[in-house]
């Protein structure tokens, strides 16, 4: 009976511990440099910020994460050590996301447009903090909606817009992921996907439902040189920016707010609300990028308006060419914001003289 007392209370302080456990992000050497990790008030509410950077007079590179709900924060420093010595980087947790899910809060009525009015406040906040005048702006994925919506918007706020794995025509996008999959679940010979889908096939073809993302993951065509998923579980264990209750608030933010976000990125596609950007913006695909159609996300690239823009494909990647091949992407980005060396992906640039 002892063994079984003493077994269930170092259980249970194990449990308390992970729960509590103190969470950081770790140091940077140098007298400049710059790595904090806490709660903001950001538009009126608790938002996580981390802000990691080796000289904290370097661009500022701010990153919209996806999902909806999907932090990166708990891994993203194992792809960002070369970038961090030429950007001062933030990353933060959208509202209900992450660590700023908040236990007893409403999100039921959450909308992209609260979220955009978010950035541009967490904008704002950089900006004073760090003594600088503009940041680029990256949107990953889902990230995407919001990052253009917030360039449209505020374009003074903004050195260039990035959308890396864009957002475009959402039912175009989810057919090129339906015949994606099945063509690789029958070239599989795997009788099991293939039936799945044909009786998936009316309701993605008519727009009720997304093709599975698990088979989208399965056969390629979300991430071809790292582990996405397994990025987040070596995270939650090993990196110190989350703790057991963290992965919790992740957890219950994903279930809170990802359907109602993802229908209205459905329902108010950004390709109708941003027809034109009046700063550069650079598309980053994956060449088989299936999460977010790289064809689709083309053919947005070509009917949108902006001074300056660029397609850029990296032919090794899917859905996270900046994680996927981050040398290349951190040389493209010095490339394009330093005049340093330009990374070996294709760009295809566009220069627009009525737009200024």
């Amino acid at each position: 009976m002892k063994i079984i007392r003493w077994t269930s209370l170092s259980v249970g302080l194990f449990i308390v511990l992970a729960l509590l456990f103190p969470t950081w992000t770790p140091g940077i050497q140098g007298e400049r440099a710059i790595s904090t990790l806490g709660q903001v008030d950001i538009n009126g509410a608790g938002h996580e910020v981390m802000i990691r950077g080796a000289d904290r007079n370097n661009p500022i590179l701010i990153f919209v994460h996806g999902g909806p709900g999907c932090s990166e924060i708990p891994y993203v420093r194992k792809y960002q050590d070369s970038l961090e010595q030429d950007f001062t980087i933030v990353h933060y947790d959208q509202r209900g996301s992450g660590k700023s899910y908040h236990f007893f809060e409403d999100y039921s009525t959450i909308t992209s447009d609260l979220l955009v009015k978010d950035l541009l406040a967490l904008t704002d906040y950089v900006t004073e903090l760090l003594e600088q005048d503009q940041v680029i702006l990256a949107g990953h994925s889902y990230g995407t909606y919001i990052g253009m919506q917030a360039a449209a918007e505020a374009p003074e706020k903004f050195k260039a817009y990035i959308g890396i794995g864009q957002v475009a025509d959402h039912d175009a996008s989810e057919l090129d992921s339906f015949a994606f999959v099945l063509k690789k679940a029958a070239a599989a010979k795997d009788k099991e996907d293939v039936s799945r889908l044909e009786k998936l096939r009316p309701l993605i073809e008519s727009g009720e439902e997304r093709t599975p993302r698990g088979l989208i993951r399965k056969y390629g065509g979300a991430a071809r040189l790292i582990d996405d998923n397994g990025d987040y579980i070596e995270g939650f264990i090993k990196n110190r920016e989350y703790n057991l209750l963290d992965i919790i608030r992740y957890s219950r933010g994903i279930a809170a707010t990802q359907e109602r976000l993802l229908r209205e990125e459905k329902d108010k596609p950004i390709t109708e609300l941003v027809r034109s950007l009046s700063i550069p913006c650079y598309f980053v695909m994956g060449t088989y990028d299936y999460m977010t159609s790289a064809k689709a996300a083309k053919s947005y690239f070509d009917v949108l308006e902006a001074p300056v823009k660029s397609y850029v494909e990296f032919e090794h990647s899917a859905h996270y060419p900046q994680f996927e091949e981050e040398e290349r992407f951190a040389d493209w980005m010095r490339g394009v914001f330093l005049n340093g060396k330009r990374g070996n992906a294709h760009e295809q640039t566009k220069t627009n003289p009525n737009l200024r």
